[in-house]
C-alpha cells in the first residue's frame, strides 16, 4: 500500500508540474495580482527647496491588487521610504540657511486604494491591452519618525518637543495619482506610477510654528535643536519668531517602478464558474474566412 501511495503521489506531482508548464495553465482567468516596486520619494514641507521637484530618496513597496471588473480594481499596499530636508542646502536668497534646521525620517505607509483603467481588459486576463493608463485614490496611514544629528549623535525629535507640541508620529494620508502599465507577457506587467500623498500633520519634518526661546526648555538638547542658529555664530531667535508655516500641511510624492504578477487563483468565481471557465470555447478567425470553435 505504501508503494502504491508513493507512485500516486509521484504521478500527481508530475501531472501538476506538467500542467503548470503548459500554456493552458496561463489561459485560466486570474483576478489577483501581487506587485513589488522600487523608486524615489520626495518631501514637500517647510525644509523643502522650491525648485527641487524630485528627490533621490529610496522607496520600496509590496502590495496585492484585485480586479472587480474589466476596468475597476482595488489594491492594498505597504511602503517603506525615506524623507529628508536640510536648510543648509537651501539657496542663499531663500534666507533659510540661517535657520539651520534639518531632519531625516524613515517612514512606513499602508494604504487601500481604488483604481480605474482607461482601457478595459479583455475577456481573459492575458488579453489585456499592451499599454494602459490608470488613476487611483484612497486612504492610508503613515508612521514617521523625524531625526537629526547633533554633535555627532542622532536624536529622535518628536520626544524632545522642539516647539513644545506633543504631536503623534502617526497620521492619516490620502494617496492619489496616475500610472501607466505595460504588458510584458501573459503573467507580468511593468508599471510606472506617480502618487501624491496629502497628510493631516505639519510635523513630518518637526517644523511647524514659532520659536519658543531657550528659556522655555528644561532639556538642553531640546533647546539646542529647537533653535540651531547659535551653531552658526548667530544670536538665538526671539520667542514667537517664525520657525515654520502651519498653514500648509506636509506632503510627499512617490515615484515608483513596479513589477506585477498574476497569481494562479480566481477569487469570487466559485466552482461552477471555474468549470465554465475551463470548458469555455471562443471563436476565432482562420485564413481563408470562416470560424471554428476550440
Amino acid at each position: 500500500m505504501q508503494k502504491i501511495l508513493s507512485v500516486i503521489a509521484v504521478l500527481l506531482v508530475v501531472s501538476l508540474y506538467a500542467e503548470g508548464q503548459s500554456f493552458y495553465a496561463a489561459r485560466r482567468e486570474r483576478s489577483l495580482i501581487v506587485e513589488g516596486g522600487v523608486g524615489t520619494s520626495s518631501y514637500l514641507g517647510d525644509l523643502k527647496n522650491d525648485k527641487d521637484y524630485i528627490d533621490a530618496k529610496p522607496t520600496v513597496n509590496i502590495g496585492l491588487q484585485y480586479y472587480l471588473s474589466n476596468r475597476i480594481s482595488v489594491r492594498a499596499e505597504g511602503t517603506w521610504f525615506q524623507l529628508k530636508g536640510d536648510d543648509s542646502k537651501a539657496p542663499l536668497e531663500s534666507g533659510r540657511q540661517t535657520r539651520n534646521l534639518s531632519f531625516e525620517s524613515n517612514n512606513f505607509e499602508f494604504n487601500a486604494t481604488g483604481h480605474i483603467s482607461l482601457l478595459p481588459m479583455g475577456k481573459r486576463f492575458y488579453q489585456r491591452p499592451p499599454v494602459n493608463l490608470y488613476a487611483f485614490a484612497g486612504l492610508g496611514g503613515l508612521y514617521f519618525n523625524p531625526t537629526t544629528v547633533y554633535n555627532g549623535q542622532k536624536y529622535a525629535l518628536q520626544p524632545l518637543q522642539t516647539e513644545l507640541v506633543k504631536y503623534s508620529r502617526f497620521t492619516l494620508v490620502i494617496p492619489m495619482g496616475l500610472g501607466v502599465k505595460f504588458k510584458v507577457g501573459p503573467l507580468f506587467n511593468v508599471s510606472l506610477e506617480g502618487g501624491y500623498r496629502k497628510t493631516f500633520t505639519d510635523y513630518i519634518d518637526d517644523v511647524s510654528t514659532t520659536h519658543k526661546g531657550p528659556a522655555a526648555f528644561t532639556n538642553p538638547v531640546a533647546a539646542a535643536l529647537s533653535d540651531r542658529r547659535p551653531e552658526l555664530g548667530l544670536s538665538p531667535a526671539e520667542p514667537g519668531a517664525i520657525r515654520g508655516d502651519p498653514s500648509n500641511k506636509d506632503a510627499y510624492f512617490l515615484l515608483t517602478v513596479k513589477v506585477e504578477y498574476y497569481l494562479p487563483v480566481q477569487i469570487g468565481g466559485g466552482p461552477n464558474n471555474q468549470r465554465k471557465l475551463y470548458k469555455s470555447r471562443r471563436k476565432y478567425g482562420r485564413p481563408g474566412g470562416g470560424t471554428r470553435r476550440r
